[in-house]
């Protein structure tokens, strides 16, 4: 489910609950609505509601840190791609089929991150080499150089090569949607009822009904953000894989 179904999931729970408290208001005998009940229920909420604000800080953290390491990723492997294609025009004209394999290797890695990744796929598949990727790494390791200066640009080139390997099998060992699910529902249950707290002792007008559907819709709102930086090559906030495609120029 994406983000925006989980959101309104979380929506319907929050502002559910908050009509369900005016039902219970108007069910509930008055010695249940006392000052005595209210100020112990708000007193109660307000160490749930401490809870569930550490709860949310967490998650927002967390989505942020996974949204900011791939992006640290994607842009790696752009830096390693630009360095490996200038090591190999340093090397010499003979690399010129090697550095026309890279820019469609290039353009080749950035389809395969992006259309993986949406169904957050960490497979065999997604950490096996392409063929295009081995061929690409015989080619450099049978390169004959003839000079002193040839041989440590292959060498760098080589090691670059397999830096840049491992920061695209990082973005897999690293997977999307890493928010523990318990974090999730424990947290829309509490927003739940503390919603609900709010409006068992609120008689119900249009003004406090505006207010709490306001209020339900930015707290879903929230969460809607989490689930979009939690997963960064899909929905609103998408990396841009424009960088790592037009990475190289013409040869």
């Amino acid at each position: 489910m994406g983000s925006l179904g989980l959101s309104l999931i979380a929506f319907a729970c929050i502002f559910g609950a908050t009509l369900l408290g005016m039902y219970l208001r108007v069910l509930l005998p008055a010695e249940h609505l006392s000052t005595e009940s209210r100020d112990a229920i708000r007193l109660s909420m307000g160490v749930i509601g401490t809870m569930a604000a550490l709860v949310l800080g967490l998650l927002i953290a967390s989505a942020k840190g996974t949204y900011d390491a791939k992006n640290n990723q994607i842009r790696q492997l752009t830096v390693d791609i630009i360095v490996l294609d200038q090591l190999l025009a340093q090397y010499g004209p003979e690399t010129h089929d090697l550095r026309d394999l890279l820019r469609r290797g290039a353009a080749s890695l950035a389809d395969r991150i992006w259309s993986e990744r949406d169904v957050a796929t960490a497979t065999k598949t997604a950490f096996a080499m392409t063929g295009e990727a081995e061929a690409f790494l015989h080619k450099v390791e049978e390169l004959a150089p003839q000079t002193e200066v040839q041989r440590s640009i292959r060498a760098r080139a080589i090691t670059t090569l397999t830096d840049l390997a491992q920061t695209r099998l990082s973005l897999y060992a690293q997977p999307g949607n890493a928010i523990p699910w318990p974090f999730l529902v424990l947290l829309v249950f509490w927003l739940a009822i503390i919603f609900a707290s709010f409006s068992l002792f609120v008689p119900p007008n249009p003004i406090v009904v505006v207010s709490f559907f306001v209020c339900a819709f930015s707290a879903a709102g929230a969460l809607f953000l989490i689930f979009e930086l939690d997963g960064p090559f899909t929905g609103l906030m998408t990396i841009s894989d424009l960088p790592l495609r037009h990475a190289l120029g013409p040869i």
